[in-house]
């Protein structure tokens, strides 16, 4: 197949360094979802699109495009950095989180529609300087079905019920009413506000959101629920969350010996 110019939108995910010069870049396209491209002279000093192809940078990109050989960035025609992400750790932290969960999430080379532009509103909103880890929860909730987790959050699971309490169960994969509990005693007993939050983000647009906030225990909550779907349901543990933990960790420590 003969390489064509093939403008697209991008977000750069990661890259590394490859043979001498060159540099492999991993970049999240609107047009082929995560895509891996060579940049050739990438390494060189001075290298015109040096600041380009910094991690957390997004813009309009320009490839030679093949199918049975590497893609290869030629040009880069207009780009951003996500600067208050790279500069804050725990900004910096969850950003990662969600690229790493997003390339876990997507084949390489397939176009992934609106996600483009969810996730491309994830980032925006923690570089504006809301809470990074509800913005993450959001998409943690949208992406299980990706991983082919599908919960039921719009009703309970046996009867239909959507107006009593309701309790997340992973043995019925979704939601179940007050009066069906009895029916899973390893339900995940969370509480109320919990419930509604993941049955909010479940359907959310984060292109149509301002700001988020959430109170500190249903934050402990979602974080506990969501490690809990995953690691049970998914089986996946990303090297980006497990630096979140420990982040959290060190937080905890230092609270402890100031106190």
């Amino acid at each position: 197949m003969a390489r064509i110019n093939e403008p697209f939108n991008g977000i750069i995910m990661n890259r590394r360094d490859y043979r001498e010069r060159d540099q492999l870049v991993k970049i999240l396209t609107d047009k082929q979802g995560p895509s891996m491209f060579l940049v050739r002279g990438a390494r060189r000093k001075n290298f015109k699109m040096a600041a380009d192809i910094l991690p957390f940078t997004h813009g309009r990109y320009v490839s030679w495009l093949s199918s049975d050989r590497l893609n290869y960035i030629v040009a880069a025609q207009e780009t951003h950095q996500f600067r208050n992400i790279g500069d804050d750790i725990t900004a910096n932290a969850y950003a990662t989180f969600i690229l790493e969960l997003v390339d876990r999430a997507f084949e390489d080379g397939h176009d992934i529609g609106a996600w483009y532009g969810q996730i491309l509103a994830a980032l925006h909103l923690i570089n504006d300087g809301q809470d990074p880890q509800v913005i993450a929860n959001v998409l943690e909730v949208q992406l299980l079905g990706r991983f082919g987790v599908m919960p039921e959050w719009r009703h309970c699971v046996i009867c239909g019920q959507n107006q009593k309490l309701m309790d997340y169960s992973e043995a019925y994969g979704g939601l179940l009413c007050v009066n069906h509990w009895d029916h899973d005693p390893h339900r995940l007993h969370l509480d109320a506000k919990t419930i509604n939050y993941l049955r909010f983000f479940a359907t959310l647009n984060l292109q149509k959101v301002d700001q988020v906030q959430v109170d500190q225990l249903v934050k402990r909550n979602l974080r506990w629920a969501l490690d809990k779907i995953y690691g049970d349901q998914v089986g996946l543990r990303l090297r980006s969350k497990r630096f979140i933990d420990q982040m959290s960790d060190w937080t905890e420590e230092l609270k402890k010996w100031r106190q």
